[in-house]
């Protein structure tokens, strides 16, 4: 009877934990809070819903433009994003575009630093990157782009 008592206690300090660090907002004091993402992406594209559920639970106001494939191209190249660094989405923010799944701490030193550059990428996928599942292989490698030209490694992580 004390092992199924101490068993119960164990799992039920486990579930409070897990349901604390659920409904908390981790940065409540993001830089985050406050500023419109807007959000391009396909209507099928599970991942990109992470990547929005990321920024919400960071603080972002979130507009969701679901658009055709076509579409989403015309963007990409329209903010003079290069097809090298393209991901499953595009997000706005104020002058700048961020591309893929793009972590929070290189969105608040795009937001501190405000370089003279027209957005970040982070391209592709990577497994584990905020919205995707798996684990972390390799540092992201976050660019630059200025004009429609990759300048290079704006922040790893």
């Amino acid at each position: 009877m004390n092992k199924n008592l101490i068993f119960g206690i164990i799992i039920g300090i486990i579930l409070v934990g897990a349901i604390y660090s659920l409904v908390k907002t981790p940065f409540k004091e993001s830089k985050l809070s406050g500023l419109e993402f807007v959000v391009y992406k396909t209507p099928t594209c599970g991942c990109c819903k992470e990547y929005i559920g990321y920024l919400k639970m960071n603080g972002a106001n979130v507009k969701v433009n679901e658009v055709s494939d076509e579409e989403l191209i015309k963007i990409k190249n329209q903010f003079g994003i290069p097809q090298g660094l393209w991901s499953c989405h595009t997000v706005l923010l104020g002058n700048y575009f961020i591309e893929g799944h793009v972590p929070i701490e290189a969105i608040q030193k795009l937001l501190t630093e405000k370089p003279d550059i027209d957005g970040i990428a982070l391209p592709g996928m990577p497994s584990g990157s905020p919205g995707m599942p798996g684990f972390k292989i390799y540092p992201f490698k976050i660019h630059s782009v200025k004009n429609g030209e990759d300048k290079g490694i704006f922040m790893e992580i």
